[in-house]
């Protein structure tokens, strides 16, 4: 009896270890994590182990594909949903867009019928010179870009120069081969600006943050929050229209803009050649300087004075052979 008891004892209870083996397999074990370093490997060991890795690797990869299609096919459903609103969206996006595009075409045709009849000349969009920005040499009071274009692709001081989406700032130092821009965010950037709604005029001066401040609207300026600002083309620094931002409120009554050029990264740039018209009284006083210039009016007009005597006395003297005294006359 008490031999089928204790058999059916070890049958419940399994195989026991001692206690002594135990803390040996563990000690052991300790042992063999602690000293495990790669230094330490031999390079039969450690090629066995690589290739028991290579082996076992596509028996795991292909045990794993199951549950990998399993766990995914929740997303894969969820994905298609999501997939069909954005082609539906896209869809309804690409119809609004050929609609801009027709009414664009009809707008520059109309456009060009109105130049020729008032014989405006307007600087052309082909006419824009393109460059990369190679350069941020951005600092804590500086706020500019470099360009790898200059003097020898017709850029000069004082362009506007513009992304895809709007003005970036404009030519403030050229080189030959390259040029710095400094951005509308800039600490010593002022440019006139206006409301595309209303026409209101403002001066948009940066402070080295990312919205520059609009200044000068006075004290009931005509601007709501999301206004478009444009250049205004006062003074002549820059083209009328060009794209600048969205009018934003501040808490403290004041108003600054939203850039649309920081919409994306600043890599390239058009540089837009742009001449000043020069007032009236300014092209008199040119035309008047180069009247007077002494290199072009003065010999022009000393040398036939100095030679009307000689050539008179000569033609007298080749005529009549010498001089007729007039008191001598009766």
């Amino acid at each position: 009896m008490a031999t089928r008891r204790s058999t059916r004892h070890d049958g419940e209870q399994g195989v026991r270890f001692s206690r002594t083996v135990f803390i040996a397999l563990l000690v052991l074990s300790c042992a063999l994590i602690a000293f495990d370093r790669p230094q330490s490997r031999s390079d039969t060991f450690a090629r066995i182990r690589a290739g028991f890795t290579d082996l076992t690797t596509p028996v795991l990869e292909l045990a794993a594909q199951p549950l990998r299609a399993i766990k995914d096919i929740g997303p894969y459903f969820r994905r298609q949903g999501e997939l069909a609103q954005e082609n539906a969206d896209l869809r309804q996006q690409l119809i609004e867009a050929r609609y801009w595009e027709d009414l664009a075409y009809r707008q520059r045709d109309r456009i060009e019928i109105y130049e020729d009849a008032l014989n405006v000349d307007t600087p052309a969009t082909r006419d824009r010179i393109g460059a990369w920005t190679v350069a941020d040499p951005r600092g804590p009071f500086v706020r500019a870009r470099l360009i790898g274009r200059g003097a020898q692709s017709g850029i000069e001081d004082g362009y506007p120069v513009i992304n895809l989406y709007g003005l970036v700032g404009r030519v403030y130092e050229t080189g030959r081969h390259s040029a710095r821009v400094l951005l509308l965010t800039d600490l010593n950037s002022r440019i006139p600006v206006m409301a595309d709604r209303s026409n209101a005029r403002a001066i948009l001066v940066g402070d080295n943050s990312p919205y520059p401040r609009l200044e000068y609207v006075g004290r009931a300026p005509d601007i709501q929050p999301g206004d478009r600002i444009v250049s205004s083309g006062d003074d002549g620094i820059l083209p009328r229209g060009l794209p600048v931002g969205e009018a934003v409120a501040t808490r403290e009554g004041g108003w600054r803009v939203r850039l649309y050029s920081d919409q994306a990264p600043i890599d390239f740039v058009w540089v837009w050649p742009y001449r000043r018209v020069t007032p009236p009284d300014e092209e008199v006083s040119t035309d008047e300087a180069g009247l007077l210039d002494p290199e072009e009016a003065g010999p022009a007009t000393a040398e036939p004075v100095a030679e009307a005597a000689p050539a008179g006395a000569d033609s007298g003297d080749e005529e009549g052979g010498a001089t007729v005294d007039p008191e001598a006359q009766p």
